[in-house]
Protein backbone atom coordinates (compact mmCIF):
# COMPACT_ATOMS: atom_id res chain seq x y z
CA UNK A 1 0.00 0.00 0.00
CA UNK A 2 2.79 2.22 0.79
CA UNK A 3 4.45 1.97 -2.61
CA UNK A 4 0.67 2.99 -4.23
CA UNK A 5 0.45 5.67 -2.38
CA UNK A 6 4.41 6.88 -2.94
CA UNK A 7 3.59 6.20 -6.94
CA UNK A 8 0.53 8.41 -6.41
CA UNK A 9 2.54 11.30 -4.73
CA UNK A 10 5.18 11.19 -7.66
CA UNK A 11 2.32 10.90 -10.11
CA UNK A 12 0.67 14.08 -8.67
CA UNK A 13 3.84 16.21 -8.50
CA UNK A 14 4.56 15.31 -12.66
CA UNK A 15 7.06 12.29 -12.17
CA UNK A 16 8.04 10.67 -15.68
CA UNK A 17 8.16 6.86 -15.49
CA UNK A 18 8.79 6.41 -19.03
CA UNK A 19 12.02 8.74 -20.37
CA UNK A 20 11.85 7.77 -23.64
CA UNK A 21 8.01 7.89 -24.57
CA UNK A 22 8.10 11.73 -23.03
CA UNK A 23 11.22 12.24 -25.81
CA UNK A 24 9.15 11.21 -28.34
CA UNK A 25 5.89 13.26 -27.29
CA UNK A 26 8.50 16.34 -27.78
CA UNK A 27 9.52 15.02 -30.67
CA UNK A 28 5.85 14.27 -32.15
CA UNK A 29 4.53 17.93 -30.50
CA UNK A 30 7.70 19.38 -32.30
CA UNK A 31 6.63 17.86 -35.64
CA UNK A 32 2.84 18.71 -35.43
CA UNK A 33 3.97 22.32 -34.36
CA UNK A 34 6.30 22.14 -37.51
CA UNK A 35 3.88 21.10 -39.98
CA UNK A 36 1.26 23.85 -38.74
CA UNK A 37 3.45 26.85 -39.46
CA UNK A 38 4.77 25.32 -42.80
CA UNK A 39 1.20 24.39 -43.67
CA UNK A 40 0.03 28.43 -42.99
CA UNK A 41 2.86 29.65 -45.42
CA UNK A 42 1.88 27.05 -48.11
CA UNK A 43 -1.77 28.65 -48.34
CA UNK A 44 -0.73 32.24 -47.99
CA UNK A 45 2.19 31.28 -50.45
CA UNK A 46 0.04 29.36 -52.79
CA UNK A 47 -3.56 28.62 -54.10
CA UNK A 48 -3.60 25.52 -52.11
CA UNK A 49 -6.62 24.88 -49.59
CA UNK A 50 -5.39 23.60 -46.16
CA UNK A 51 -7.05 20.19 -47.10
CA UNK A 52 -4.33 19.78 -49.73
CA UNK A 53 -1.29 21.00 -47.57
CA UNK A 54 -2.09 19.26 -45.05
CA UNK A 55 -1.76 15.77 -47.46
CA UNK A 56 1.54 16.60 -48.20
CA UNK A 57 4.83 14.97 -45.98
CA UNK A 58 6.79 17.24 -44.22
CA UNK A 59 10.08 18.16 -45.25
CA UNK A 60 12.35 19.08 -42.28
CA UNK A 61 16.57 20.05 -43.31
CA UNK A 62 18.47 17.82 -41.40
CA UNK A 63 20.33 21.08 -39.48
CA UNK A 64 16.92 22.51 -39.02
CA UNK A 65 16.98 24.24 -34.96
CA UNK A 66 13.82 25.26 -33.70
CA UNK A 67 14.62 28.96 -32.89
CA UNK A 68 13.65 31.30 -30.44
CA UNK A 69 10.40 32.89 -31.68
CA UNK A 70 6.90 33.60 -30.51
CA UNK A 71 6.06 30.88 -32.80
CA UNK A 72 6.93 28.04 -31.07
CA UNK A 73 6.46 27.52 -27.40
CA UNK A 74 9.76 28.57 -24.88
CA UNK A 75 10.17 24.61 -24.23
CA UNK A 76 10.79 23.84 -27.90
CA UNK A 77 13.45 26.58 -28.01
CA UNK A 78 16.85 24.60 -29.36
CA UNK A 79 14.96 21.88 -30.08
CA UNK A 80 17.55 20.00 -32.63
CA UNK A 81 14.41 18.47 -34.76
CA UNK A 82 16.33 17.94 -38.00
CA UNK A 83 18.46 15.61 -36.49
CA UNK A 84 16.07 14.04 -34.51
CA UNK A 85 13.98 13.30 -37.72
CA UNK A 86 17.58 11.65 -39.23
CA UNK A 87 17.82 9.63 -36.34
CA UNK A 88 14.54 8.35 -36.60
CA UNK A 89 14.99 7.72 -40.13
CA UNK A 90 17.98 6.25 -40.00
CA UNK A 91 18.44 4.79 -36.52
CA UNK A 92 14.74 4.15 -35.50
CA UNK A 93 15.34 6.47 -32.59
CA UNK A 94 11.62 5.85 -30.41
CA UNK A 95 9.96 3.91 -33.41
CA UNK A 96 12.36 0.66 -33.51
CA UNK A 97 9.55 -2.39 -32.96
CA UNK A 98 7.13 -0.05 -32.52
CA UNK A 99 4.43 0.07 -35.33
CA UNK A 100 1.95 2.26 -33.33
CA UNK A 101 4.90 4.87 -32.89
CA UNK A 102 5.09 5.32 -36.98
CA UNK A 103 1.53 5.60 -37.51
CA UNK A 104 1.21 8.26 -35.21
CA UNK A 105 4.47 9.67 -36.91
CA UNK A 106 2.43 9.23 -40.17
CA UNK A 107 -0.40 10.92 -39.18
CA UNK A 108 1.57 13.92 -38.73
CA UNK A 109 3.26 13.82 -42.30
CA UNK A 110 6.62 12.18 -41.20
CA UNK A 111 7.27 9.28 -42.98
CA UNK A 112 10.20 6.37 -42.49
CA UNK A 113 11.96 5.24 -45.88
CA UNK A 114 9.47 4.10 -48.35
CA UNK A 115 6.97 6.11 -46.48
CA UNK A 116 3.31 4.87 -46.36
CA UNK A 117 3.86 1.46 -48.33
CA UNK A 118 6.63 0.58 -45.15
CA UNK A 119 3.71 1.53 -42.87
CA UNK A 120 0.89 -0.65 -44.28
CA UNK A 121 3.65 -3.64 -44.45
CA UNK A 122 4.30 -3.10 -40.86
CA UNK A 123 0.59 -3.24 -39.93
CA UNK A 124 -0.03 -6.21 -41.94
CA UNK A 125 3.46 -8.26 -40.16
CA UNK A 126 2.40 -6.73 -36.85
CA UNK A 127 -1.08 -8.43 -36.92
CA UNK A 128 0.02 -11.30 -39.02
CA UNK A 129 2.47 -12.20 -35.72
CA UNK A 130 -0.16 -11.66 -33.18
CA UNK A 131 -2.29 -13.98 -35.48
CA UNK A 132 0.69 -16.28 -35.63
CA UNK A 133 1.36 -16.56 -31.82
CA UNK A 134 -1.91 -17.14 -30.76
CA UNK A 135 -3.33 -19.38 -33.92
CA UNK A 136 0.77 -21.05 -34.52
CA UNK A 137 -0.26 -20.65 -38.40
CA UNK A 138 -1.15 -17.95 -40.78
CA UNK A 139 -3.96 -19.29 -42.02
CA UNK A 140 -6.20 -16.85 -42.01
CA UNK A 141 -9.49 -16.58 -43.16
CA UNK A 142 -9.92 -13.66 -45.78
CA UNK A 143 -13.08 -12.08 -43.91
CA UNK A 144 -11.15 -12.11 -40.88
CA UNK A 145 -10.81 -8.74 -38.84
CA UNK A 146 -8.91 -8.14 -36.14
CA UNK A 147 -11.14 -7.46 -33.22
CA UNK A 148 -11.58 -5.06 -30.55
CA UNK A 149 -11.99 -6.51 -26.92
CA UNK A 150 -15.30 -7.60 -25.80
CA UNK A 151 -17.17 -5.09 -23.50
CA UNK A 152 -19.17 -7.15 -20.91
CA UNK A 153 -21.75 -5.13 -19.33
CA UNK A 154 -22.77 -6.68 -16.01
CA UNK A 155 -25.23 -5.45 -13.44
CA UNK A 156 -23.25 -4.56 -10.96
CA UNK A 157 -24.60 -4.85 -7.12
CA UNK A 158 -23.72 -1.86 -5.35
CA UNK A 159 -22.29 -2.31 -1.61
CA UNK A 160 -24.93 -4.89 -1.44
CA UNK A 161 -27.84 -2.28 -1.84
CA UNK A 162 -31.79 -3.18 -2.56
CA UNK A 163 -32.44 -4.09 -5.99
CA UNK A 164 -32.43 -0.14 -6.97
CA UNK A 165 -29.51 0.46 -5.97
CA UNK A 166 -27.79 -1.76 -9.04
CA UNK A 167 -26.13 -0.06 -11.51
CA UNK A 168 -24.37 -1.33 -14.87
CA UNK A 169 -21.08 -1.98 -15.13
CA UNK A 170 -18.02 -2.90 -17.55
CA UNK A 171 -16.24 -5.84 -16.46
CA UNK A 172 -12.64 -6.71 -17.65
CA UNK A 173 -9.49 -4.50 -19.28
CA UNK A 174 -8.42 -3.71 -22.66
CA UNK A 175 -5.10 -4.55 -21.11
CA UNK A 176 -4.83 -8.15 -21.43
CA UNK A 177 -5.92 -8.19 -25.14
CA UNK A 178 -3.36 -9.33 -27.17
CA UNK A 179 -4.37 -7.48 -30.16
CA UNK A 180 -2.91 -3.50 -29.93
CA UNK A 181 -5.38 -0.95 -29.88
CA UNK A 182 -4.46 0.67 -33.46
CA UNK A 183 -4.91 -2.71 -35.27
CA UNK A 184 -8.41 -2.89 -34.14
CA UNK A 185 -10.63 -3.74 -37.38
CA UNK A 186 -8.09 -4.15 -39.89
CA UNK A 187 -8.70 -6.17 -42.38
CA UNK A 188 -5.81 -9.04 -41.92
CA UNK A 189 -7.48 -11.90 -43.55
CA UNK A 190 -7.86 -9.70 -47.13
CA UNK A 191 -4.75 -7.83 -47.03
CA UNK A 192 -3.09 -11.73 -46.43
CA UNK A 193 -5.37 -12.38 -49.58
CA UNK A 194 -3.95 -9.39 -51.70
CA UNK A 195 -0.53 -10.47 -50.87
CA UNK A 196 -1.20 -13.83 -52.01
CA UNK A 197 -3.38 -13.59 -55.16
CA UNK A 198 -2.71 -10.09 -56.47
CA UNK A 199 1.28 -10.00 -54.88
CA UNK A 200 0.84 -7.00 -52.64
CA UNK A 201 3.98 -5.47 -50.73
CA UNK A 202 6.13 -7.86 -52.40
CA UNK A 203 7.31 -5.38 -55.32
CA UNK A 204 10.65 -3.49 -55.17
CA UNK A 205 13.71 -3.93 -53.28
CA UNK A 206 12.26 -4.91 -49.96
CA UNK A 207 10.45 -8.29 -51.86
CA UNK A 208 12.76 -11.01 -50.79
CA UNK A 209 12.81 -9.44 -47.01
CA UNK A 210 9.21 -9.60 -46.68
CA UNK A 211 8.54 -12.59 -48.13
CA UNK A 212 11.12 -14.12 -45.62
CA UNK A 213 9.20 -12.44 -42.92
CA UNK A 214 5.74 -14.37 -44.21
CA UNK A 215 7.50 -17.49 -44.10
CA UNK A 216 8.87 -16.72 -40.46
CA UNK A 217 5.70 -16.43 -39.00
CA UNK A 218 3.80 -19.57 -41.28
CA UNK A 219 2.57 -18.49 -44.05
CA UNK A 220 0.52 -20.30 -46.45
CA UNK A 221 1.25 -19.30 -49.91
CA UNK A 222 -1.28 -21.71 -51.64
CA UNK A 223 -4.10 -22.96 -48.69
CA UNK A 224 -6.42 -25.77 -49.77
CA UNK A 225 -9.22 -24.69 -51.05
CA UNK A 226 -11.44 -27.01 -49.09
CA UNK A 227 -9.76 -25.69 -46.02
CA UNK A 228 -10.56 -22.29 -46.68
CA UNK A 229 -13.84 -22.23 -47.63
CA UNK A 230 -14.69 -24.66 -44.20
CA UNK A 231 -12.54 -21.93 -42.18
CA UNK A 232 -14.85 -18.67 -43.77
CA UNK A 233 -18.23 -20.34 -42.96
Amino acid sequence: HNSWSRREQLDAIGFVWDVQQLRFAKFCSALKLYGQIEQKLSIQQTSLSAAATKSVPLKIPSKFVIPRSSQWPNRLWGYRLGERCTQVRQKQLYVKGRPDRLKALAELGFYISGGNDDLKWLEVVHAAAVYSQMNRNLDVPTKFVVPAPPRRVLDCDLHNAPEEGKSSCIVGSDDAWPWPEYLWGFPLGQRLRDIRVKGYYLRGKQADVRKRQLDALGFIWEPKRGRRRQSEK
